[in-house]
């Protein structure tokens, strides 16, 4: 049978074991922070025509998701032929278009570099069908990528490229990753 002042001295000696254990524990690095800016181009013969800039605050390990864009009403049905106004009883669903960009997985590598995860979905209407009446459903142009890719901080890097299908045109998509201080 153990005494009281046993039991004492026990404890004590595992508080102590405890707490020596958690002094020897290292804190936590603080968490980092990084600004991601996206920048997605439209080029011809070389040329930039268009480019847009997207730019998203994420923390080390953490997701950022951009999401900019609109949406269009495409008809799917009804409308009385004998009517006056075509577009009573009409019925339509809407899409959604723009651009979509998630970032996850971020860490910054030894050597300046950053490795993420990066998922890319750029829609549109192209211009020369655009503001055109209802009808038939209109044609919707789509770029999307996916990769885990290795970056270094502090300059832009082409991340992604490919043609367009339906003109001459190419599409990239550019990132800067850059530490926040």
């Amino acid at each position: 049978m153990l005494t009281r002042s046993v039991w004492k001295a026990a404890i004590l000696a595992i508080a102590g074991a405890a707490g020596m254990a958690l002094a020897q524990t290292p804190a936590a690095a603080p968490s980092k922070f990084y600004r991601l800016e996206f920048v997605f181009k439209e080029l011809e013969s070389g040329k930039v025509l268009n480019s847009r800039s997207y730019m998203v605050i994420v923390r080390e390990t953490d997701q950022g998701t951009i999401r900019a864009g609109g949406r269009v009403a495409v008809v799917t049905g009804g409308g009385s032929s004998g009517s006056a106004n075509p577009l009573v009883n009409t019925q339509y669903s809407y899409m959604d278009l723009g651009v979509n960009i998630d970032s996850k997985a971020v860490t910054e590598l030894p050597g300046g570099q950053m490795s993420l995860s990066v998922t890319a979905n750029i829609s549109s209407i192209p211009t020369e069908t655009a503001g055109t009446p209802p009808g038939p459903a209109p044609t919707i142009r789509q770029t999307q990528w996916s990769s885990s890719v290795v970056v270094p901080l502090k300059k832009p890097t082409l991340l992604f490229s490919s043609d367009d299908l339906s003109s001459k045109r190419q599409v990239q998509l550019e990132l800067t990753a850059s530490p926040i201080q």
